[in-house]
């Protein structure tokens, strides 16, 4: 059986005399992660912070390893780690400092710990040098052991990888992987990119409005709804498409996307074959997250 790490139930937040929040349900079940995605302003920040308790719900509940944030800030709060935004570093002192600055927020952190920690996030080589130094992935890795010095069970991130070049975002998946796996840690993330969130996470929730539309994994996501569609290489498609009786659509004189079932390819293989027209490959086209997000909010538009 999973165990549920954190619990939304119901939540709303309300500015004034406007909702942000309109019922917010999301569960994260221990060594998850889980993609939470959504438009500008649809409530993704406000979200995170109100299970942090940096703003107050107005109602509904939140749990966190199974103590209420209303009832028992303290224990519901204690095994969780976050970054908001940006890591919130000395730029001055080194790495190695900033971490023992956060030792000394927390009982009974040794300095193997410290340790520990920078080995995880991969800093071994540069964690006494001055952080001013360090690449913006590099700050960001920083920040991430800041986060778990404390053996969190739990850690939100917003925007990780915002301003990152290609390595330093392949770093930081492969970190929140190995947390994942190796510490069985769970972990929301926050982010636009969704081509790097559909290589970390299982899990997605789409917010829109300050409303939930959808939580489910992310090959379900992709694929619910979705036309099977393969690309056929052939030797001639202008001769090709005399013979097939499927939706397609011509991409060049040797490539065709066919809109059909897996069942019925060997059909038209045979079919265009025996009229001399050869076929070399046949590939899956998978639908992308970023496809699946934008069908399911219609866009970017924010009503």
């Amino acid at each position: 059986m999973n165990t549920s790490i954190l619990q939304c139930d119901n939540v709303y937040k309300k500015i004034g005399k406007k909702n942000i929040l309109n019922g917010i349900n999301l569960e994260i079940n221990e060594g998850e992660i889980l993609a939470f995605i959504g438009p500008n302003g649809a409530g993704k920040t406000t979200t995170i912070k109100v299970i942090l308790g940096l703003q107050k719900i107005t109602n509904g509940k939140i749990k966190i390893n199974g103590f209420d944030i209303k009832k028992d800030f303290i224990n519901a709060i204690k095994k969780v780690g976050a970054i908001v935004e940006n890591p919130d570093l000395y730029m001055y002192m080194s790495g190695y400092d900033n971490l023992k600055i956060v030792k000394d927020y927390y009982n009974n952190i040794s300095e193997e710990r410290i340790n520990e920690v920078v080995h995880i996030v991969g800093l071994e080589n540069r964690i006494k040098d001055k952080v001013c130094k360090y690449s913006l992935g590099m700050r960001q890795r920083l920040g991430i052991a800041q986060a778990i010095l404390h053996k969190p069970n739990l850690l939100i991130l917003d925007e990780p990888t915002n301003g990152l070049d290609p390595e330093g975002i392949i770093e930081i998946r492969e970190l929140l992987k190995r947390l994942s796996h190796n510490e069985n840690m769970s972990i929301l993330i926050s982010s636009h990119n969704l081509s790097e969130l559909e290589n970390i996470c299982s899990k997605v929730c789409i917010i829109k409005n300050g409303t939930i539309i959808e939580e489910t994994t992310i090959n379900k996501l992709k694929n619910e709804g979705q036309e099977e569609c393969y690309i056929l290489e052939t030797s001639n498609t202008s001769m090709a498409i005399n013979y097939i009786r499927e939706k397609f659509e011509m991409i060049d004189q040797n490539n065709i996307k066919i809109y059909t079932s897996k069942s019925n390819l060997p059909n038209i293989r045979k079919t265009l074959e025996q009229n001399d027209i050869a076929v070399y490959t046949i590939t899956k086209i998978n639908s992308s997250l970023e496809e699946a997000f934008l069908k399911r909010i219609g866009g970017n538009k924010i009503d």
